[in-house]
């Protein structure tokens, strides 16, 4: 099988499993709009764009030998996580949890929205040892630095494409009516779930 195919089929599992990208995106898109999820995406695409190069270059070797710097790495962004979700979970405990247009999760502008994408993203270091597994796994010497970053090119586009998508998905009419007859519950539950994912990364570094 060819190794760009290879790769983009391996990375569209990897995308499609849910995770924090996945729910910022999907959260975003029902409570606000189209326009500031894909703001959003961008900054996951940024975060993925980085640690896509640096599994290139190698940094999940050094993460390997430094365990305390992917400790304190993933210590930040599993606070980080605890935060979104604690955010989360104010609003849908509070009188008002989230109305039309707005969002208990971000707030502000489309730069902010973006910034809030990018740091969902860099949270988990474990994207790194990902991208450092998958590309070890399928690339060896035989590999130019050309068809390197050409893979490192496809799933930076792959990456945008897919969360695109799922933004447009959610950001539709019946799913956006949805969400405001279910707001409270929707935005407790998914503050919760980051806040289990945050303490799961900060557990896991510890253990």
């Amino acid at each position: 099988m060819n190794l760009f195919l290879t790769i983009a089929l391996v990375h569209l599992v990897a995308l499609s499993s849910p995770g924090p990208d996945f729910l910022f995106v999907s959260q975003t898109a029902v409570s606000r709009s189209r326009r500031q999820a894909l703001f959003g995406v961008l900054g996951i695409t940024l975060g993925i764009t980085l640690w896509s190069a640096l599994a290139l270059l190698g940094l999940q070797l050094v993460l390997h030998r430094l365990a305390w710097l992917q400790q304190a790495i993933a210590v930040a962004g599993g606070l980080y996580l605890v935060w979104l979700g604690v955010r989360m979970l104010r609003g849908a405990l509070s009188h008002e949890p989230a109305q039309a247009g707005q969002a208990t999760i971000v707030f502000g502008s489309d730069l902010a929205t973006l910034r809030a994408g990018l740091l969902t993203n860099l949270a988990n270091p474990k994207v790194v040892i990902y991208f450092g597994s998958v590309f070890s796994a399928f690339l060896g010497d035989r590999v130019d630095a050309a068809a390197r970053w050409g893979l490192w090119l496809l799933v930076v586009a792959e990456t945008f494409a897919w969360f695109a998508l799922v933004a447009a998905f959610f950001a539709l009419p019946a799913m956006r009516r949805g969400y405001l007859k279910l707001a409270r519950w929707i935005d407790g539950f998914a503050g919760a779930v980051f806040i289990a994912f945050g303490l799961r990364l900060i557990v896991a570094r510890r253990g």
